[in-house]
């Protein structure tokens, strides 16, 4: 797995672009492999993972998914990339203990540039389709658990997320009831529903 590695302004994200074989034929290029992960994470001073379950998603222009997390005992955490269309992804600093709680930064992932984002525990994760399509493949080091899932509001004033909402044409984001639904981030602090 040969990659270049951007750290992002949050501690803990990082961004990973492949190295990729390209020619008249198409391309190709290591997606993941368990022994360069583990040596990934080791070098940017982080713990090896264990991957539990691969997640594929298709969303239509305009879909935003998020912002979605889970709590201990299951706390997950991701390796996105999106393999049709673009997406703007998005993670929120969720640990009461960092200097960065509750920032935010945003990417750009897409077909076209082949990046992952690496999104630790400790992160709410989302994201925006500005395609007519995108399907999104992400790893997860715990399984879902409808116990330990919570979901920040996507448009918390607080955090001030600057969507790339214009590329919808004037049009609202798409949103599950829970998306819709879910409270913001002063809330989940009351309910002492964020990471210690």
């Amino acid at each position: 797995m040969s990659v270049s590695v951007l750290p992002l302004a949050l501690e803990g994200p990082l961004l990973l672009t492949p190295q990729l074989f390209a020619d008249a034929r198409g391309f190709f290029f290591e997606s993941w492999n368990a022994r360069s992960w583990r040596q990934l994470l080791l070098e940017h001073g982080q713990q090896p993972v264990d991957f539990t379950q691969d997640n594929h998603s298709r969303s239509s222009r305009g879909v935003l998914r998020g912002l979605h997390y889970q709590l201990p005992p299951c706390p997950q955490a991701k390796l996105v990339r999106c393999v049709v269309g673009e997406i703007f992804d998005v993670v929120v600093d969720l640990r009461r203990g960092s200097p960065q709680f509750g920032q935010w930064e945003g990417v750009y992932l897409s077909a076209e540039n082949h990046q992952q984002l690496w999104v630790p525990e400790g992160f709410a994760h989302g994201f925006l389709t500005l395609s007519d399509h995108a399907e999104v493949l992400y790893k997860t080091t715990d399984f879902w658990s409808r116990e330990c899932e919570r979901s920040l509001r996507w448009d918390d004033p607080d955090l001030a997320i600057a969507w790339p909402l214009e590329c919808l044409g004037g049009a609202a984001p798409l949103l599950a009831v829970k998306d819709a639904e879910a409270p913001d981030l002063t809330a989940l602090i009351r309910r002492a529903e964020v990471f210690a």
